[in-house]
């Protein structure tokens, strides 16, 4: 059960996993459940922060779900209403790539994409593209859209670079309008990017 009896915290990182931020509040800690990719946009440790929250309540626990933007948090609440991908999931997926990337997929009936995150089979894929379809709003996706799903993505993420970052990349590619380039040509231009960064 969803609810939003809290929208957002606002406090200092007292400190940072894998898959969460502990966030001081005026002396109270609150433990955030995150994607690693709000991991990666946000400060360290004693650094200021807000995050957007989703707020979930089982028979058995009570757990916040954190977000640096509002497009992960509404992609995140549409995915769990799906049947068999619950909070855990939906995470995973974020984790994989942000709502502007998954949008995109989805736009492009891209299964591919959701079978990389660990957890999801073709059934489940299947299930959330078609569910999606026209219920995110397309404004999110990098323009020319398919090109996240392609080989340039896998290449930047597995060179280490985060999900953040590599879409930074790509979008500076299609402003450039190189869509008929090849993809090593797209991966030394994100590269090139990246580096001047």
């Amino acid at each position: 059960m969803v609810t939003t009896l809290i929208s957002a915290i606002t406090g200092k990182i007292a400190s940072k996993g894998l898959e969460y931020v502990d966030i001081n509040v005026s002396g109270v800690t609150f433990r955030i459940s995150t994607p690693t990719s709000t991991i990666d946009r946000i400060g360290k440790s004693g650094d200021s922060v807000k995050l957007l929250t989703s707020l979930q309540l089982r028979q058995d626990s009570i757990t916040m779900y954190g977000f640096a933007t509002e497009e992960d948090r509404i992609a995140f609440e549409a995915l769990i209403n799906i049947n068999g991908v619950g909070p855990r999931l939906a995470i995973a997926v974020l984790s994989t790539f942000d709502a502007g990337t998954m949008a995109a997929a989805v736009q492009s009936e891209d299964t591919d994409s959701f079978k990389r995150v660990p957890g999801i089979g073709a059934r489940t894929a299947s299930r959330i593209v078609l569910e999606l379809k026209g219920k995110l709003d397309q404004s999110w996706s990098i323009p020319g859209g398919a090109e996240i799903v392609d080989d340039v993505f896998d290449s930047l993420t597995s060179l280490g670079y985060s999900v953040q970052e590599t879409r930074s990349a790509i979008t500076s590619i299609n402003i450039k309008e190189n869509d008929k380039l090849t993809t090593e040509e797209k991966l030394r231009l994100a590269l090139q990017f990246l580096t001047s960064q």
